[in-house]
C-alpha cells in the first residue's frame, strides 16, 4: 500500500525526468525517484494540487513554474574554498601565468559556471583581491541555472556557519558582520568583481567571451556523456588560447575533447 501523500508512479516520474532533461541537459538515473518525489511534493502542496500528472500538465504551459521546477530538482551543495587546491593554483600558477600572457590588455575575465549561491565565485574574488597588482581589469561572471541561488549569490550573505572554515584573516578583511544577527555580508569591494546571472548552459550563452579561466566544477557530471562533449566543446569556443578549465574531483576529459591537455589533475588548458 501506497502510504505517501501524493500517488507516484513510475510513468509520472518518467515524463518528469524526460521533461528534467529537455530543459536541463540533467540525465536522473532511476535511483532519483525518491529524491524527485520529495523535492516536487512540495511544488504540490504549494500549488494545492492533488497529483504528479496534473502538475505535469501544468508544467507545459506555466513557464514561470517551469522556473520553480528548475529551481527544485538542481543541486546545490557548495562552500567557501572547496576543493582548495585550486585556489592555491589559481594565485600561484594561473593568475602569475595571466599576468605575462595578459600584460598589454591588463584584462582577465573569469566565469564561474554553476556558481550555486556565490561561495566559489567569491573565493575567486578574494583571491583576486589578495594576489592582484592594481590596474588590471578584473571581472568573475558567475551563473547558475537555479535562479534563486543567484539571488542569493547577488546579495553576498551568509550565515558564521557557512564561513566558519575561511581564515580569520580573510574573515576580517573581506566581510562585514551584520549586527544582530549570526550572518556576515561580503565586502561591496569583493561584491564589486562578481556580476551574477541566471543561465541555462543547454541554452544559447549570451557572452562573447573569450574567457580566460572557467570553473565548472561538480557539475558535469549530472550531463550524459554526449551532452558533457558538446558542453566541453563550448568552453572551449569561449575560452581564449592557452588559458584554463577547472573542473570537479570526480570529473574528467577522457574521450570527450581533443581540445584541452592536462596540465594537472582536474585542471586543464585549451590548446585548439
Amino acid at each position: 500500500m501506497d502510504e505517501r501523500e501524493f500517488h507516484f508512479t513510475k510513468h509520472d516520474f518518467e515524463k518528469l525526468r524526460q521533461l528534467v532533461n529537455e530543459h536541463t541537459g540533467i540525465k536522473l538515473s532511476d535511483h532519483k525517484q525518491e529524491m524527485l518525489y520529495s523535492r516536487l511534493s512540495r511544488r504540490l502542496r504549494s500549488l494545492g494540487l492533488n497529483s504528479f500528472a496534473s502538475y505535469y500538465e501544468m508544467l507545459k504551459s506555466d513557464d514561470e513554474e517551469i522556473i520553480n521546477f528548475i529551481n527544485a530538482i538542481t543541486t546545490n551543495l557548495t562552500a567557501f574554498f572547496r576543493e582548495s587546491h585550486h585556489f592555491t593554483l589559481l594565485e600561484q600558477v594561473l593568475l602569475p601565468r595571466l599576468l605575462a600572457k595578459n600584460s598589454a590588455s591588463r584584462k582577465i575575465r573569469i566565469w564561474s559556471a554553476g556558481c550555486s549561491s556565490g561561495e566559489e565565485a567569491y573565493s575567486i574574488a578574494m583571491v583576486i583581491k589578495e594576489a592582484m597588482p592594481s590596474g588590471w581589469d578584473v571581472k568573475i561572471l558567475a551563473t547558475d541555472l537555479d535562479s534563486s541561488v543567484v539571488t542569493t549569490g547577488k546579495q553576498g550573505i551568509y550565515t558564521s556557519e557557512k564561513v566558519k572554515k575561511i581564515s580569520p584573516i580573510r574573515l576580517k578583511n573581506w566581510f562585514k558582520t551584520i549586527p544582530k544577527t549570526n550572518k556576515l555580508q561580503v565586502t561591496s569591494e569583493v561584491r564589486s568583481l562578481v556580476t551574477f546571472k541566471h543561465l541555462n548552459l543547454m541554452h544559447q550563452w549570451p557572452m562573447q567571451g573569450p574567457f580566460d579561466i572557467i570553473f565548472c566544477r561538480n557539475v558535469v557530471i549530472y550531463f550524459d556523456k554526449p551532452t558533457q562533449k558538446i558542453l566541453f566543446d563550448r568552453f572551449a569556443n569561449i575560452l581564449d588560447n592557452n588559458s584554463y578549465l577547472l573542473i570537479g574531483h570526480s570529473e574528467n576529459l577522457f574521450q570527450l575533447t581533443t581540445r584541452f591537455r592536462l596540465l594537472k589533475q582536474t585542471v586543464y588548458v585549451k590548446c585548439q
